[in-house]
């Protein structure tokens, strides 16, 4: 149960960090969705090595 807690848990920040990458995306933020891939990418390697 405790897994399923977690995989919940990294599903609602996934999906907060998507929408912010899709708002930056909407209003031509290039540089910030950048940004936002990059901690993405980070946040979920460091999840993977937990």
């Amino acid at each position: 149960m405790e897994n399923m807690k977690e995989f919940v848990a990294y599903c609602r920040k996934l999906l907060r960090m998507l929408n912010k990458l899709e708002k930056a995306l909407n209003d031509n933020e290039i540089e910030k969705a950048k940004e936002l891939v990059q901690e993405l990418k980070e946040d979920t390697q460091k999840d993977i090595e937990a």
